[in-house]
């Protein structure tokens, strides 16, 4: 397969009148074309930027940050407006950045169709219409697709929100935190709804989720610390196959045992050690002793290495 994303290098960095703020410090990652990855991280540690910059939403400081084979770097604001347009779909978890609460679920979703045409309403076209009872079925909300905002529960909601980021047939769909304001099964409903889209339409899809339970359930989870890629956890076994939520309760568990988390070791030799391991191997000080053995390298207290002479 292609690579749908690729940074290299990536640095976003927020100026204000007195102060910088380093959002993204070197951030190395790519995605392939059809994957299903979730991005999680501490608040402050960079994955909401990273979603922006993919959206383009925000634009790199530094780097390189190719989408699809579009350099976003490099282009220009009408460019950009048309990545948005083909490119990318959005979902947000704030309902109200994605619906028009006095509108039908059916209507909602025909609103993109209508604006990408031209059409007025009351004139859109029979095509408009056919799509806009597709997405909804594809999603899972055709049987309510005449219920207004105050008639759907907050996960059939966030389901007409992703048939509206479909409306453009977008190649790549980033969430940002879709299930942070529902139950945790509904969550799961939503997740097979995102499970359902990559394998029928073969969508690259990006999630960002504070969620590690929830995240776990995914093929591919990137977490990201201080602005840079720290960790991954690659599924040894596909669990999510046909089937969907009926198999939920079997593979919840089975998806937690079922990853392996691998630390990243960037291509100039920097690797994230996590906090609760140094704290494991009771190492305190911030300056490590490293010892090469064959296929391992060893960090050690300097103090102790001391000792042992």
């Amino acid at each position: 397969m292609s690579e749908m994303i690729l940074c290299e290098n990536l640095v976003k960095i927020y100026k204000t009148k007195d102060v910088e703020v380093l959002a993204l410090s070197g951030l190395d990652l790519s995605i392939e074309e059809g994957g299903l990855t979730a991005v999680v991280g501490s608040s402050g540690s960079g994955k909401s930027t990273f979603l922006n910059m993919l959206g383009a939403l925000d634009r790199p400081s530094a780097g390189r940050l190719m989408v699809d084979g579009h350099d976003l770097f490099q282009m220009g604001d009408r460019e950009l407006v048309e990545y948005k347009k083909h490119t990318v779909g959005f979902v947000w978890q704030n309902n109200a950045r994605n619906l028009f609460p006095y509108l039908t679920a059916l209507e909602n979703v025909e609103v993109p169709l209508m604006l990408a045409k031209g059409e007025k309403k009351g004139r859109q076209s029979h095509k408009s219409r056919e799509r806009a009872l597709e997405l909804l079925e594809l999603t899972g909300m055709l049987q309510k697709k005449d219920r207004r905002l105050t008639g759907l529960s907050g996960g059939e909601q966030q389901r007409v929100a992703i048939a509206i980021a479909l409306a453009n047939q977008p190649k790549l769909l980033l969430a940002d935190e879709p299930t942070g304001s529902v139950d945790k099964r509904t969550s799961r409903e939503l997740l097979d709804v995102f499970f359902r889209l990559n394998r029928e339409l073969k969508m690259t899809i990006v999630i960002v989720t504070h969620d590690n339970s929830l995240a776990a359930m995914l093929p591919r989870v990137i977490r990201i610390r201080d602005g840079r890629v720290s960790s991954e956890s690659i599924r040894k076994s596909a669990l999510m196959t046909e089937g969907g939520m009926e198999r939920i309760s079997q593979w919840q568990e089975e998806a937690l045992e079922a990853q392996e988390e691998l630390a990243v070791l960037d291509k100039h030799g920097r690797v994230q050690i996590p906090e609760e391991l140094l704290k494991e191997a009771g190492i305190r000080e911030n300056r490590v002793r490293l010892h090469a053995c064959p296929g391992q390298i060893v960090l050690s207290e300097e103090n102790r290495e001391e000792e042992r002479s």
